[in-house]
């Protein structure tokens, strides 16, 4: 499996990391352990090291309560040996049982988190959704976990452009452990999230900007199509309705116009796009099977012209 080894490193951490992240949502839910294993090695082998989890995945699954992800990746780890050369990125937040972030959750769920990947620290530990806790609250909880070794650097998804600045004002002034990167949602068939002032706050701190639903839970693979087969997924539902919008079937056609010239998949250009964003270090993609796998990596390696940008850019305005 080809891919691209170099890293990029994630704004002004010192963490070095795969341009394309692992997601790992699909850990104990649509993988069970033997598959994502297989999916982990088989990513791994081609030279990635940045897996994205969060202690809320997968309590949506019918018999799972949360944990379960993290409890893979955590049992992964500890049969490889391979702690050291992967860099764990999980959340706090969302937990059904553990929900926001107030001081006591954070403290109380990293040390969860902890357990569950069997770890003595967490790489990049991310706000998973603002839930309008004060950030004074927040930033210094987090500042505590870096302070105690628990954490190497953090994070925000799910935060607007006025709380970002808030919290990097806050940490500024107080000396406290700034956010390193965003976790936006963001696509070439949803860009209204991100670029505006979201990203100029990125830009305007040094951010990174790391991406989920990359692929807009498949869409952007081309395997939906207008008129075409139903596709057996667990996501399928939320693929389809970007055939509804004008937008959709003109990001498809371009995305295959572009392919073919690459001799690509349209989910390797999607990819390749995104990561040519500015700020963008790394989309987040997910892979159920290890031959999901090969088109996600591909695009690590992917250079899309500026004429084959502008086609994808005007196609998905």
């Amino acid at each position: 499996m080809t891919g691209n080894h170099s890293r990029v490193r994630l704004g002004n951490s010192d963490l070095s990391v795969y341009p394309l992240a692992l997601g790992g949502n699909v850990f104990g839910w649509t993988a069970d352990e033997q598959q994502s294993f297989a999916v982990l090695d088989a990513y791994a082998a081609a030279g990635g090291n940045f897996i994205d989890t969060a202690d809320a995945y997968s309590a949506w699954a019918p018999g799972n309560t949360g944990g379960e992800s993290e409890t893979v990746i955590g049992d992964w780890l500890r049969s490889r040996g391979n702690r050291d050369d992967v860099v764990i990125a999980t959340k706090v937040g969302m937990h059904p049982e553990a929900k926001g972030l107030g001081a006591a959750n954070i403290k109380a769920s990293a040390e969860a988190s902890l357990r569950r990947l069997g770890v003595e620290r967490i790489d990049l530990y991310y706000t998973h959704r603002d839930d309008g806790t004060p950030v004074e609250e927040f930033v210094t909880a987090l500042d505590g976990l870096v302070r105690e070794g628990k954490v190497r650097a953090v994070a925000a998804s799910n935060i607007s452009a006025e709380r970002l600045a808030e919290s990097l004002a806050f940490a500024e002034r107080e000396g406290l452990a700034k956010y390193v990167a965003v976790q936006p949602h963001y696509n070439l068939v949803s860009r209204g999230t991100f670029e505006g002032p979201l990203a100029d706050v990125v830009a305007e701190h040094g951010l990174a900007t790391v991406p989920y639903y990359a692929l807009a839970s498949g869409f952007l693979t081309g395997k939906y199509r207008p008129g075409g087969p139903d596709v057996d997924s667990a996501r399928a539902e939320g693929a389809v309705r970007y055939l509804a919008e004008p937008r959709g079937p003109k990001v498809l056609e371009a995305l295959d116009s572009v392919a073919a010239e690459h001799d690509a998949t349209p989910a390797s250009v999607a990819l390749a796009w995104l990561a040519a964003r500015p700020t963008v270090a790394a989309p987040i993609a997910s892979a159920r099977t290890v031959d999901q796998l090969p088109p996600l990596l591909a695009a690590t390696g992917l250079k899309l012209t500026p004429e084959q940008t502008a086609l994808l850019d005007s196609a998905s305005r």
